[in-house]
């Protein structure tokens, strides 16, 4: 596993012990699986980045039915939790870094992401290089929360710089930088306590 040099604070390191048995987390990583094969077409040439994989929910899902998957979070200790699987052992290479701050050498034909964008402070960047780390013609497909009122997550929660997001803005952000045949579906609604978060399955493709 590669790490940047200047590592931030790991604010996943408590989480990931128990990160793949939280039934709100098992039923949306279901949710947007489910969506990512009625959506994406998979097939064994593409190399595929999983952005903010966490312990590779999605990873797992994607692994044999596509020829390379490359996982790429700030956490280490999720990370951790996502080489340890014997599932995943040989065929997932991981990056523990910042691609805004240092962007990879490898180009995607994919890039996929789950309820990772919410956490990153600058998504305007982040889009912007997710269309740098792809070939031309890749596709992106990114799953995160519609906007919502900041229940979602426990008040105080750190990490967390965006209560969902617009469709239509989101989508704009995608054309903006050279994205077409941008299409948002709802992958997924989850439950908490007695509400429901719808969250969106962004589609678009690299011009």
């Amino acid at each position: 596993m590669n790490r940047t040099e200047n590592e931030m604070t790991d604010l996943f390191a408590e989480k990931a012990q128990d990160w793949d048995v939280n039934d709100v987390v098992k039923g949306i990583s279901r949710g947007i699986r489910a969506a990512l094969d009625e959506h994406v077409e998979l097939d064994p040439a593409l190399h595929v980045m999983d952005f903010g994989a966490g312990t590779g929910l999605v990873t797992q899902h994607l692994v044999d039915k596509v020829g390379r998957v490359t996982a790429v979070d700030v956490s280490a200790a999720m990370l951790a939790k996502l080489i340890e699987k014997p599932e995943l052992a040989g065929k997932v290479e991981s990056f523990c870094q910042d691609i805004i701050e240092a962007p990879l050498d490898s180009k995607f034909d994919l890039i996929v992401s789950a309820m990772a964008m919410h956490h990153v402070r600058d998504t305007d960047k982040l889009v912007q290089r997710f269309a740098e780390h792809l070939e031309p013609g890749g596709r992106v497909a990114l799953a995160d929360l519609d906007t919502e009122d900041g229940r979602f997550h426990p008040e105080d929660t750190e990490g967390v710089f965006h209560t969902g997001f617009d469709r239509g803005a989101f989508a704009a952000l995608l054309e903006k930088h050279g994205f077409v045949d941008v299409k948002l579906v709802t992958a997924h609604t989850a439950q908490k306590e007695d509400r429901r978060y719808p969250i969106f399955l962004a589609l678009a493709r690299r011009a």
